[in-house]
């Protein structure tokens, strides 16, 4: 096995370059999976940016139907001659798509229509037209994205109304992705595997998604104080509140507001905190400590029990 550092630009190189086929390995789906499977039963699932012939999705729904209790299993994808396969438990059926199998064409919105829930790796630069659809046709997802997809205004707003939430698996907790042959080897971590994948390792991405877990009830131990370390928690310049630079130096004795990183949200137990909202003062600003705004900060709230 080979493997090597590099620079840690390989997803912003993608979307720059248009380039979106990072494969996702059977193994972090199924490290993923394990927390759903009752959100499953009787239900269609959609597989809209998968090849069958390729796809890891399809393989483990295909694997998994009885054992899930699935209705249906339906597959689509973008390219020339794209095709639409569908899973009864019995047979597969495959459809030749008269469009190019773009999860924003008519053919695929029809099929999105007629599915429950939507599991797949899309593409990271239409992750902002991607979201969106999802949430206009009312689907439950689970979704591959980069963490900054948090950041963006189709996404926010649904974490805040408690409409999406982040997975179990985060960072670090996914494995990595195939890429083609035309692929540069550059990124965080990169390596060939025994049968010839290359597999880069981004550490900078998460699931999203509307179906319930455990993960998400549990809450955050609070070890910190607020009183005699207030040093340690400056208050912003344009906003009533004090800035907290880790998720895990939230003081237990402070029930103002609270800035924090938006990892945060890899932590975040929707009974114990409130999220109020995301990055800007009151002047509709960046927040500022001291004149200087630290990376986006979402501002939160404990909530009294």
């Amino acid at each position: 096995m080979k493997k090597r550092e590099v620079d840690h630009s390989l997803l912003d190189k993608a979307k720059v370059n248009k380039k979106d086929e990072f494969y996702t390995q059977l193994i972090d789906i199924e490290k993923e999976m394990i927390h759903y499977t009752k959100h499953f039963r009787d239900k269609v699932v959609y597989c809209n940016c998968d090849n069958p012939e390729h796809s890891n999705f399809w393989k483990f729904f295909y694997d998994h139907f009885e054992e899930l209790g699935l209705r249906r299993l339906n597959a689509t994808y973008y390219g020339e001659n794209a095709s639409f396969y569908s899973y009864d438990g019995d047979n597969v059926t495959i459809t030749q798509l008269q469009g190019n199998g773009d999860f924003r064409g008519e053919e695929c919105i029809q099929i999105l229509e007629q599915s429950d829930i939507v599991v797949t790796n899309p593409p990271f630069s239409l992750f902002r037209e991607y979201i969106s659809q999802l949430d206009r046709y009312d689907k439950d997802f689970l979704i591959i994205s980069n963490i900054n997809a948090i950041t963006y205004k189709e996404v926010f707003p649904l974490i805040q109304a408690n409409k999406a939430w982040l997975g179990v698996c985060f960072g670090r907790g996914i494995s990595g992705f195939v890429v083609p042959e035309d692929y540069e080897l550059y990124g965080t971590e990169t390596m060939v595997d025994e049968i010839g994948n290359r597999i880069i390792s981004p550490n900078n991405c998460m699931w999203l998604t509307s179906l319930d877990n455990e993960k998400r009830h549990q809450p955050i131990e609070l070890v910190k104080k607020y009183k005699g370390n207030e040093e340690a928690y400056p208050p912003y310049d344009n906003y009533c509140g004090i800035n907290v630079n880790r998720t895990k130096d939230i003081p237990s004795d402070y029930m103002g507001v609270m800035g924090v990183p938006i990892t945060f949200l890899n932590k975040y137990d929707p009974e114990q905190f409130e999220i109020i909202k995301f990055r800007k003062g009151d002047d509709d600003k960046d927040l500022r400590v001291s004149g200087k705004s630290p990376y986006f900060r979402i501002l939160i709230k404990r909530k009294t029990t």
